[in-house]
């Protein structure tokens, strides 16, 4: 659906290509880190290639939801049904620690939610339908709320925190005119995003990784978004909305026969 409140709306072709890789990536990831052997030793691949499956659905979820959508809340609504379905088997994943941790799609869904009420709460100040006092009062009740929700969810606070970022840099980006104030302006909102993304990680690698690939959707918003075709095949609705939590069913009931299941 068209946003009406972007009258410079992108091309979205790159989603496309951006869902495949997404759920490659990030099966990878999953693979490695609970299926495949230790002895192999493929925990490079969860450093590299699968941190890119995070910042990547962070990206599609802050574009859809500032360009593609006219009721971005409603969108996250849908992110959360699908974090729902899949929190169960996600549980069985072993892990270091036994506190109870959401899967990234309550991240992904928060996120977007918190982006579109500062949009939103900003946009009502600037147009004088909402004062001072209740837009600092809506800005205290939202970092109260990042704040508390930060230790429960996957990626914590920084995760919470790139949709938000990126939503803010890739409206600047994409409303950029040709003044050198304004590019400036735009390059100066990208910086926050990258900053959080360097923090998301431990190793080196995945710390590249993760900054490389929202520099690339970075790029995107500002303008090569349009040099992007339509992907050959389209990823069916169904398939998109059921492998992060099919994937994780399928990996619990193999960690179930194998009895590496934590349970």
């Amino acid at each position: 659906m068209a946003n009406t409140s972007s009258p410079l709306r992108p091309s979205s072709h790159w989603t496309g290509w951006g869902q495949w890789l997404a759920l490659i990536t990030m099966t990878v990831d999953h693979l490695t880190r609970y299926v495949l052997p230790a002895g192999w030793d493929l925990s490079w691949a969860g450093s590299s290639i699968g941190r890119i499956a995070f910042p990547l659905f962070a990206a599609m979820v802050a574009w859809h939801g500032l360009f593609n959508t006219r009721n971005p809340l409603r969108y996250s609504r849908r992110i959360l049904i699908i974090g729902l379905v899949a929190q169960v088997p996600y549980m069985l994943m072993p892990r270091a620690s036994d506190a109870l941790i959401l899967n990234v799609c309550f991240t992904l869904a928060s996120g977007l939610a918190l982006g579109t009420l500062v949009r939103q709460g900003w946009q009502h100040y600037q147009q004088q339908t909402l004062g001072l006092g209740w837009l600092m009062l809506g800005t205290a009740v939202g970092v109260t709320l990042w704040y508390l929700l930060g230790f429960w969810v996957e990626y914590g606070h920084n995760g919470l925190l790139l949709i938000p970022l990126l939503m803010f840099a890739m409206h600047a980006l994409n409303q950029a005119g040709p003044r050198f104030q304004s590019r400036l302006w735009a390059g100066l909102a990208a910086f926050p995003v990258l900053w959080i993304a360097g923090q998301m990680n431990a190793s080196d690698m995945a710390k590249s990784f993760t900054v490389a690939t929202c520099v690339a959707v970075l790029i995107l918003a500002a303008g090569a978004s349009r040099q992007i075709t339509a992907v050959p095949v389209v990823m069916p609705r169904r398939l998109w909305l059921a492998w992060y939590p099919g994937h994780f069913a399928l990996i619990a009931l193999w960690l179930l026969i194998s009895g590496h299941a934590a349970i």
